[in-house]
C-alpha cells in the first residue's frame, strides 16, 4: 500500500478506452488495484473519443489518465490526448497507457510524454509502485 491509502480525499485518476476498442479486461484489472490502493478511479465509459477523455479528466479533476489499449490504435489516440491536454491548458495531467503495445512504440510514447506504459504481465505491485513514484515526483499532494 502507498502513502495514498491515507489521505482523507484520495488522488483522483481517469481511466479511459479511446477509439473503437472494446476490449476492458486490463482497464478493469488497473482500475480495481488503483482503488484498492486508495485512488478514487473515474471512468468516462467506453470507446469515447479523445476529446471526450480530457474533457473528463478536467471536469473530475483528476492528475493522471490512464489509457488501456488493445486495438493498435494507442499511437495517435494517444498524441491526441496528449495535444487536446496542451490545447486546453491542461498538461499538468499525466498520461499513462497500458495495453498489448509493442516495444518500440512503449518508447514512442514516452517521448509523446506519457509517463508510463504497463503491457500484459505486468505485476500489480510494480502499477502501484510506479503511479505511486511518478504522482510522488510531480509532487501531488490530496488535501
Amino acid at each position: 500500500m502507498t502513502e495514498n491509502t491515507e489521505k482523507k480525499n484520495p488522488i483522483r485518476l481517469l481511466m479511459g478506452k479511446v477509439g473503437l476498442d472494446g476490449h476492458t479486461r486490463g482497464l478493469w484489472y488497473v482500475s480495481h488495484i488503483e482503488r484498492d490502493d486508495g485512488y478514487e478511479v473515474v471512468s468516462p465509459g467506453f470507446r469515447k473519443t479523445p476529446l471526450q477523455v480530457v474533457n473528463t479528466a478536467i471536469q473530475e479533476d483528476v492528475v493522471a489518465i490512464g489509457l488501456s489499449f488493445l486495438s493498435g490504435a494507442h499511437i495517435p489516440l494517444t498524441r491526441e490526448v496528449i495535444r487536446l491536454l496542451k490545447e486546453k491548458k491542461a498538461e499538468d495531467i499525466l498520461v499513462f497507457c497500458g495495453g498489448v503495445i509493442p516495444d518500440d512504440d512503449v518508447i514512442a510514447l514516452k517521448n509523446m510524454g506519457v509517463v508510463e506504459v504497463f503491457t500484459p504481465g505486468t505485476r500489480d505491485t510494480t502499477i502501484i509502485e510506479k503511479i505511486g513514484a511518478f504522482l510522488k515526483d510531480r509532487a501531488y499532494e490530496s488535501e
